[in-house]
Order: structure tokens, then sequence, then C-alpha cells
């Protein structure tokens, strides 16, 4: 049979049938649920709710089992009710009732399955001596429901008093509360107090250990002062008055500044009048370590013959050529003026070009010790700067701890990933480097531990990164950006010949007359596995070679192997890549531009499709809102130049146009794509073919013009590895071809424009409409012969 109740949800307990409670209700509905039950029957249902943090639950955030209960007296305090309830019955709510105040519903009760067997006895008499148990190892329980247990109640009780105080979590409650099979509770309950049982043994065992170290600690203090009272009467010297003496003598060894050394013996004679055993005796005697092991007056002596260092520069590391020419320019400024301050250069490119490794390669030809340190990933400002010593377990910044590990107040010091440096909550570490990378001020850099100047200005810092957009304005200009672009197929193979090979034969135990690879096949290895900037794919792709070669050589098959170009496949499966990337025919609708990435250069294709509509423009392949707006602006400049393409001039108002560019997952932006779009739709509106072995990048105005871009360099050579035989830039960008290595300039026809005029007669394999060129410029097929396309 049902009753109606009121409902009272509660955040995180169950109050269980068969025991007593005292709980404080504050939420205004079950203050006047609690107010109507007490002043009539008295009787209540409690319910748990599923998610404790919503302060105000509705029917949909309670759970369908509760608990009967009887408020037995309540206490009324300011705005809140203190009231003792006993726990009746297991309910199941049938149905909620509208009420104005608080919840009501109708609930059934529930009754318990108590099954009259052997195993069920057992289990009561076991769970009864597992609580005595756990009461013996320190379980805390009320004397009542300990006697309860004991005495010789029926199953169903001894499962809700021992649920009651076991040390569960809500939903565990909860689950104990809606089964009605008491045998499986009693599983439960069993299972949930041994589990209790194990954690407060554990404790035990800990809080033994721990009294056992402090007084041996406390046996110790008392022996020492007992000591120390000794030798004092007997007139002889403590270890405190010993290790005071070293820590003085170390201080006069290290050479610090003055008032560093006024700072190290104040804080040596705060240490010597502590007690030994005060804690913070051992962060002030840490503190001293670090002054005194910092190296205030030792430097490396540089090496400034710079013959000697172009070649060691040179022996390491293939190309580069303005990073080596700035080292040797430092060194003749040092040869001359005798002391400078330390340059701070910034060598920024694609991943695995060398940037970190001719970091260790400048500190060999300088003579000095080098010191790496990663910065991707820091977000806090304490890691450069050091924790101030209020912090227990407190250490100076990164850069302190580097120059301490070198030995030298001159290293080279790397920091590596600055552009991966983040910001949070707990500060900025790109502004705490502001100090250390600023030539007039890292003279003086205050690390927050340390609490004293440190001098930086004869450190040379090299930091490298992959982009300078997130590098902060503030920062980067404090840096002499030097620019490393990706490598071309003839560099990769100097580097793979000159440096790979012998690195690959020493990682696999091989010798140089035990394996060798023909030129043919190395230059098969580029061109077909690799399609990178830098030669870190190249090398794993060689080294697999080497590993397969190092096996047959361990296992006595043969004793030298050369690799030729046709066994390439052998060892590295299929091609990766075949040998041109661009299109096999000329297209319509399809134009070749070029994209700088963070890996290097690369091309990509813009592809242009035309339907009956309503002149509606479609953009897709994850485009920025810069490239869109590219594609907005060469679809106004056809449209304002319709009649001398040859177009009608309503001839947008019945055609929609979809421009799209592959690889969808990969995000584009940037306005250097302008004169690819602006091509790629004229050609698509006046269906004539785009040459394929044309690239472009430029961004196009609403007049046409071709204005410079960006990324030249990288742009241009990914375009040679792609196959490309002529290249549009605008003509502002000519200036850019002095840094684009010799055999890429020989194998490829560029053509400066500075209008989109004189860019549909070489992209176009036909004249269009009344386009006439504004430069000098000549057709493809001037230019070059066809070049066969190999699948």
């Amino acid at each position: 049979m049902d009753k109606l109740v009121p409902i009272i949800p509660i955040r995180d307990g169950i109050i269980f049938p068969h025991t007593d409670s005292v709980l404080t209700f504050g939420r205004p509905k079950s203050l006047a649920a609690l107010e109507s039950s007490f002043q009539h029957e008295r009787v209540v249902c409690f319910v748990l709710q599923k998610n404790a943090r919503v302060n105000d639950p509705t029917t949909g955030d309670l759970y369908e089992i509760g608990t009967l209960s009887r408020i037995e007296r309540m206490i009324r305090t300011d705005g809140e009710i203190n009231a003792q309830v006993r726990g009746l019955s297991r309910v199941k709510i049938v149905s909620y009732e509208e009420h104005d105040s608080y919840l009501m519903a109708r609930v059934v009760e529930v009754p318990d399955v108590v099954p009259d067997t052997p195993e069920v006895k057992a289990l009561c008499n076991h769970i009864a001596n597992e609580f005595r148990r756990a009461m013996n190892l320190g379980k805390s329980a009320d004397f009542l429901i300990f006697m309860n247990i004991m005495s010789d109640t029926n199953p169903s009780e001894l499962a809700d008093l021992v649920g009651s105080v076991l040390d569960l979590k809500p939903y565990e409650r909860q689950q104990l509360l809606e089964m009605t099979d008491v045998k499986a509770r009693l599983e439960k309950i069993a299972e949930l107090l041994a589990r209790e049982i194990k954690i407060l043994e554990l404790e035990r065992r800990i809080a033994s250990k721990t009294q056992e170290r402090f007084e041996k600690g406390a046996r110790e203090a008392i022996l020492r002062e007992r000591l120390k009272t000794i030798e004092k009467e007997l007139g002889e010297v403590g270890d405190e008055a010993g290790e005071e003496k070293e820590l003085l003598d170390k201080v006069k060894k290290a050479e610090m500044p003055e008032d560093v050394e006024i700072k190290a013996k104040k804080e040596i004679k705060k240490l010597a009048q502590m007690n030994q055993f005060n804690p913070e005796a051992g962060y002030i005697r840490n503190y001293i370590e670090w002054l005194v092991d910092l190296p205030w007056s030792k430097e490396s002596k540089d090496t400034v013959e710079i013959k000697a260092a172009e070649k060691v520069l040179n022996e390491d590391h293939f190309g580069l050529e303005k990073a080596k020419e700035r080292i040797t320019e430092y060194l003749a400024v040092r040869k001359l003026a005798g002391k400078m301050k330390g340059p701070i250069l910034c060598f920024a490119g694609p991943p695995g070009v060398g940037k970190t490794s001719i970091g260790k390669s400048i500190a060999k030809s300088l003579g000095r010790k080098f010191v790496k340190v990663s910065l991707g990933g820091i977000r806090d400002e304490a890691e450069i700067r050091g924790h101030r010593r209020t912090y227990v377990g407190a250490l100076p910044g990164r850069i302190i701890q580097g120059i301490k590990d070198a030995g030298t107040k001159n290293p080279v010091f790397m920091l590596d990933e600055i552009d991966k440096v983040g910001a949070d909550f707990r500060g900025d570490p790109s502004s705490a480097l502001l100090e250390a990378l600023d030539p007039e001020q890292n003279n003086m850099f205050s690390d927050h531990y340390l609490e004293v100047p440190f001098d930086l200005s004869n450190v040379m810092f090299i930091t490298t990164a992959n982009v300078l957009d997130t590098i902060p304005p503030a920062l980067r200009d404090r840096l002499e950006i030097i620019n490393f672009a990706g490598y071309t197929q003839e560099e990769k193979f100097h580097i793979a010949k000159n440096f790979l090979f012998k690195k690959l034969r020493e990682m696999n135990g091989l010798k140089e007359n035990q394996i060798s690879v023909t030129d043919d096949a190395l230059r098969f290895v580029i061109q077909h596995y690799t399609r990178e900037a830098g030669v870190r794919n190249l090398e794993r792709k060689l080294a697999s070679i080497f590993r397969k070669v190092a096996k047959q050589v361990a296992e006595g098959k043969k004793k030298k192997v050369e690799i030729k170009e046709k066994e390439v496949t052998k060892y590295l499966g299929p091609i990766n890549f075949s040998a041109s990337l661009i299109e096999k025919k000329d297209e319509v609708g399809m134009s070749t531009g070029m994209a700088w990435t963070e890996a290097g250069g690369d091309i990509l294709f813009i592809e242009v499709a035309l339907m009956p509509g309503k002149g509606q423009l479609t953009l897709t392949g994850q485009l920025g809102d810069v490239m869109k707006e590219s594609c907005q602006a060469a679809l106004s400049y056809i449209r304002a130049r319709a009649d001398k393409f040859g177009l009608p001039k309503d001839f947008y108002q019945k055609t929609d146009i979809h421009v799209h560019v592959p690889e969808g997952a990969v995000p584009k932006d940037g306005p250097s794509a302008g004169l690819a779009i602006t091509t790629a739709m004229i050609s698509a509106l006046t269906k004539i073919p785009v040459h394929r072995t044309v690239a472009m990048t430029g961004e196009v105005t609403l007049r046409g013009r071709a204005l410079e871009i960006g990324g030249v360099k990288e742009k241009v050579i990914a375009a040679h590895r792609a196959g490309i035989k002529t290249v549009i830039l605008p003509k502002e960008n000519k200036k850019d071809l002095e840094d684009i290595p010799k055999e890429v300039i020989k194998d490829l026809n560029f053509v400066f424009v500075t209008h989109m005029d004189d860019v549909l007669p070489i992209a176009l394999t036909r004249p269009v409409g009344k386009v006439t060129v504004t430069g000098k410029v000549k057709h493809p097929t001037e230019l070059h012969a066809p070049q066969p396309i190999t699948a």
C-alpha cells in the first residue's frame, strides 16, 4: 500500500533502516518539509541526490530508492535545523505530486528477502568478528552501534548497522540501500569491511614506523647535545664549528663579488647559531651550497682562431652558412676588441634542419661549455627565475641551474623551443626571459632563490624556434634572428654522405668495408621515401637499411653489402612518394600554389568547380578568414573585368562557384594564394587549362596587383622538390632569390609579375579574352620544353 510523504534530498549521505542519525538541514525546501512533517506524522523519506553539487534538485536528480524515516526530535538554530532521525524501512518512489514548498511523493515499502540458511548465519558471524577486528585496529564507531552489532541481531538489521558506519562513497551506500536480497547485501558488506580492515592495517603500520623514527631522532638529539657539552668542557672543536670553517673556506675560493660574499657570510653566521635539527638549517645550508658552487669567476678561454673555428663548424654541419658566418664575425670582433657582450641569437626554421645540433658545434668551435634547456611546455615563471626561499623545496631557475652545471660563467647556453613557452595563472615565463636575454640588463640577472645578482653578460645565448609568430614582440625584439630554411635534395645528399653514414655505421656496429650505398641509391631514398624540410626522416630510413645490413653481417650471410638503387625497395618496401607531385596533365579550374608551413614549404592545389545556381561562392578545405577573403577578392576582381576575360557581365548570377583546397583536414590561411585562386577561377570560367608545371604565389588586390609575400625560399624549394618548372612571384620578391640555393635556381624558371595580366599568359595554356601583358614576360613554351611525368 502506497503512502504520501514529504521527500527530503540528501547531498552525500544515506539513512539506513534500523539506524539513528543526527542531520543538519539548511535548504529552504528541506526546512519546510521538516517543519510540516514534525507537526503531523513526523514521517519523511530521505533520498540521495545523484549529483551533490546540485543545490535545488528536481525529481530527475534523485534516486528511486530512499529510506522512510521518523523524526525523533528537532533543534532550530539560525537558518538551520538539527534533527535526530531514525530509519524505518526501504521504500520506492512510485510517483511525485505537486506541492508549493517542497517535494511530495507516493512511496511503497520494499520488503527484504531474508533466506534462513546456514550460509546467511555464517556470513553474520563472519561480519561480526571482522567488525570487532576493525575496532581493535582503530575503527571509530558509536558504542551503542557496536553493542547492537555484537548482539544477536537479525541479518537485515546487522547489514544496515555495519553499512552505516563503514567509510563508503555515496554511490556505494546507495547500492547497499537498493539491495533487497539480504544475502547479497551481507556478501557486499563483508567485501567492503575487508577492504577497510586492509587500510586500517596499513595506517597502523605507517604510524608505528613514524613513531620509531621519531624516538630514534629524539634519542640522537639528546646524545648529540650531551656530546656537544662534553666537547665544550674538554675545549675541542665540534662538528658545527668545523662545518662553519669549511663553508667560509669555500666562500673564499669561490671569489664572489663583494656584496655576494657579505650575504654568504651572513647566512653562514646564522647557520652556526642555529640548532642543527631546526628545519630551517637545511634550507640555509642548501642556499649556501648553491652560492659557493656557482662559477662567479671561472670562465672558459675562447678560441679566437677563426680558421680553426670554421673548420670545426664545417666538420659537423653542411650548409647553414648564415649561422656559421655570424659565429666567425663574433670571433673576429672578440679578437680585435678583446672583451664584448655575448650575442643573443635565435635560430628559426622547420624541425630537423640542425638548429639544436649546431649549438653544440658552436660551443666546440669557441672552446666553451655547452648547456641546453628545453623550454617546450614551460608555463611557470619560477622555472626561469626560481622559487623564493620561503617555499619548501625551493630551487633556482633553469638558467642559474644551467650555469652551475656548466661550471663556467661564459658557456654557450641554448634555450630550445622558445616559441612553445606557455603562460597561465603562475605567470608568463617569456616575460621572465626578457631580463636574461637583454644584453643591457643581464649583467645583473636576479634569480628569486639567490636574491643576489649574477652576471650573464658573457654567456652566449642561442634560442631555437619553429615559428616566430608565437614569440611575444618584446622578447622577439631582443633576439638576433637567423632563419634556417629547408634543405634541398642536393644538400640532403651531401649531409647523408658526409655525416649520417658515419653516424649510422657507429650506431649499428658496422665497419666502413662492410656496407656501401651508391650515390644513385641514396638519391632514390631522398626522392622517393622522404618529403621533409630537415633530415630526421631520411636518417630513420637510412637507419632501417643499416639495421637490416647489420643483421645479415651478424648472421654471417654476407661480409659486405652494397646497396644499389634497384635494391632500395627490398629494404624499405614500396616507395612513399613519386618523383613528382605535380598533376599528370593540364587541368581546367586547377592551379598550383605554394605554401609555407612549420615543416618548411609545400605546394597546394586550388580546385574550382562551376555549377548552375544563383551566384553563391562556396569555400571548403578548412580555409582561414584571410584565405576566404582572398577568394572573395579574386571573384570581385573577375566580375569587375568580366568583359576583358570574354565573360558575360551577369555570369555570376546564374553560376555557383565552389573553391576547394585539398587535404581538408589541414588548416590553411594567409593571403599568398591570391594569384593561384584567381588563376583557377579564370581557368574554370573560360574553360582554358592551367599549365601543370607552373606554380605561383602572391597576394592579389581588387585591381589585380600582385603584392609581396614571405617564405619565398621555403616555397621555391618545395616547388623544386615537387617537379615544378616555372615559378611566378611578385616583382618585389626578386630580392629573395639571393637566399635560394644555386642548384634550385638553375633548375627553375622565374617569372616576376606586377599584375594578374602578367600571370595569365604564363599560367594558362592559351590567351584569354582581351588581356594584354603589362610587363616583359615569356610564355612557358618559350621557357622550357614539356617534361614527361613519372607516375
